[in-house]
């Protein structure tokens, strides 16, 4: 069960930042197209619904993880914050000109660089998990 729940997981992981990654194409000027706004989203939404669940449940399964560990509370706070950054940076950026980039304000490009912050710190947080 435990692999099971660890792949799904770390897949989760791989489609978020799959997310992030087209939303960094668009922020540095790629055109916002339908498809692609829409694959973004869902790459997002996935891996982000996707993290949190397996991650919860991997803490609740580990007899060496408590779900109050530092490193969990903050991978569950990193979340949420990435997720409230990236809310704005989805509900402004549109789809348009197949042609030509999104034009964007500096608080969006700001919202989304945030969200990347704290992606990178989730990972950072997953991978070398300190004070456990």
């Amino acid at each position: 069960m435990y692999h099971t729940l660890l792949f799904l997981h770390v897949l989760s992981a791989f489609l978020m930042v799959s997310g992030v990654v087209i939303f960094s194409a668009f922020v540095l000027g790629s055109p916002v197209t339908r498809p692609l706004k829409l694959t973004a989203e869902i790459l997002w939404g996935v891996g982000g619904v996707g993290t949190i669940v397996f991650g919860i449940w991997l803490a609740l399964n580990r007899p060496e993880y408590g779900i109050l560990d530092g490193w969990i509370i903050a991978a569950v706070a990193l979340w949420v914050f990435a997720n409230g950054a990236g809310a704005q940076v989805s509900r402004t950026i549109k789809p348009g000109d197949a042609e030509s980039p999104a034009a964007l304000d500096r608080r969006v490009k700001f919202s989304h660089w945030m969200r990347v912050l704290w992606v990178v710190l989730l990972l950072i947080d997953m991978v070398w998990k300190p004070g456990a």
